[in-house]
């Protein structure tokens, strides 16, 4: 059982052959709504690596709500604990460069109003995790992480966007997921002095009892849990657009912790679905299925 507690959005998606610069305005072709948020891209995930899923959250009551909750509603994710509001739902505007590299700016609205108290009388299984990410309020997220430790939950962090994590929250982790940046920030609220993610991850790890995970992009990941360093490549694919990466590594590794691997192997599994993101436009519409997860991991890692 994976809970998601975290953000829903509208993606308003342009593809322009270079991200502009401060002051500058490029021209794209067109632009295309996709679902996104990085809770909903997580729970999405999740779902499509075969897990059974919750998500908790706030949209608004227009019409951009349909198009945020429309694959989640496909794959059959349990929404009734996400809150229509009286606000706008969130939405995110993303460039996307020849490289298929991005930019995104992302408006709360309904997100900064998403509250843990929805988590209230959810019947948690053995072995659940809650993953959380930084696009909902931070307090809330505390608030999220308790309930799940109350009921014998581990909680996850995608330290994303990139940012001071509250003491009490990191006090609640079992998981810690970051990318190069995020590593940094983090190492600079912890008072860690190392500078390379690997050490860092190490630190984590040895001080704080949190298993820590930094994505490297196209180079994979390095983790360290109980003092065991694990090293994962990325398989190389021609890359599309990399928005959502990040989201779909988390969803499937919480998917496959969830489903029994050991944390390699739910390593393995989150790398290589994060790596198939990277292989077709958009966010969700990009992230893939337990098959061909599978069927990468059995190519490259088995």
């Amino acid at each position: 059982m994976i809970v998601v507690f975290g953000s829903l959005n509208a993606d308003l998606v342009t593809r322009v052959e270079r991200i502009p610069a401060p002051g500058e305005t490029v021209i794209g072709p067109g632009y295309a709504v996709h679902p996104g948020g990085k809770g909903a891209n997580q729970a999405l995930a999740a779902a499509r690596a075969g897990a059974r899923v919750t998500m908790a959250g706030a949209v608004g009551r227009d019409g951009l709500a349909e198009a945020a909750l429309g694959l989640l509603i496909a794959e059959g994710v349990d929404l009734s604990r996400v809150a229509r509001l009286d606000e706008p739902t969130g939405a995110a505007f993303i460039t996307v460069d020849a490289a298929g590299e991005n930019a995104i700016v992302v408006a709360a609205g309904a997100n900064g109003h998403a509250r843990a108290e929805a988590l209230a009388g959810l019947a948690w299984e053995d072995g659940a995790i809650l993953l959380l990410q930084r696009e909902v309020p931070e307090a809330e997220c505390v608030a999220a992480a308790r309930i799940a430790k109350a009921h014998g939950a581990r909680v996850m962090l995608n330290l994303a966007p990139a940012g001071r994590p509250d003491p009490e929250l990191v006090a609640l982790l079992d998981i810690l997921v970051m990318n190069e940046h995020e590593a940094r920030v983090m190492a600079e609220a912890l008072g860690i002095a190392e500078g390379v993610p690997d050490a860092i991850a190490r630190a984590i790890d040895a001080r704080h009892g949190i298993a820590a995970i930094v994505t490297l992009g196209a180079e994979g990941l390095v983790a360290w849990t109980g003092g065991v360093r694990r090293a994962v490549p990325a398989p190389p694919v021609a890359v599309v657009d990399t928005t959502a990466a990040g989201d779909t590594f988390c969803g499937a590794f919480a998917a496959a912790l969830a489903d029994g691997y050991g944390f390699t192997g739910a390593l393995q599994r989150g790398v290589a679905a994060g790596s198939l993101a990277c292989t077709k436009a958009g966010a969700q519409p990009s992230i893939p299925d337990k098959a061909a997860i599978e069927a990468l991991v059995a190519g490259r890692f088995v």
